[in-house]
């Protein structure tokens, strides 16, 4: 094999394993919707008994909050930037869930992104997405 086709392929490896350690994972939608804040509450305390505080830390992790879009078409993007890949779309009057919120590239006055979980986990900026609910926490 010649050294520009072991140079080539180990680019592309190394590529793909960045990618992978930086690509969050395919989100599960519904983490809280199946148990009651009183069931979240009780398991968050049997957990905390037996390993620390850790219990709280991941039930409250796991929330997630709902926004709806107010743009025609939103572009989701791979980072917090303009320039980040776009992943998919949302649409006008679309429900999404927000994982939580971050600072990016400052979007018509406004710097904040939201982490989504539709599907894929995608950002979308802030300025185009109305919380229904609580503000999300910090990333």
């Amino acid at each position: 094999m010649s050294l520009r086709s072991r140079l080539s392929i180990t680019v592309v490896a190394g590529a793909l394993v960045a990618a992978a350690a930086v690509s969050p994972a395919v989100a599960n939608d519904d983490w809280n919707n199946s148990q009651s804040d009183s069931q979240n509450e009780s398991q968050s305390n049997s957990q905390s008994d037996s390993r620390g505080d850790w219990g709280q830390h991941h039930q409250s992790s796991q929330r997630l909050y709902k926004g709806v879009v107010t743009a025609s078409t939103l572009r989701l993007r791979s980072k917090p930037t303009t320039g980040s890949q776009v992943i998919r779309y949302a649409y006008r009057g679309e429900i999404v869930s927000i994982f939580c919120k971050t600072g990016g590239q400052n979007v018509d006055g406004n710097h904040l992104w939201y982490l989504l979980t539709d599907g894929t986990w995608a950002w979308g900026a802030a300025r185009y997405i109305d919380n229904i609910g609580p503000a999300p926490r910090w990333c």
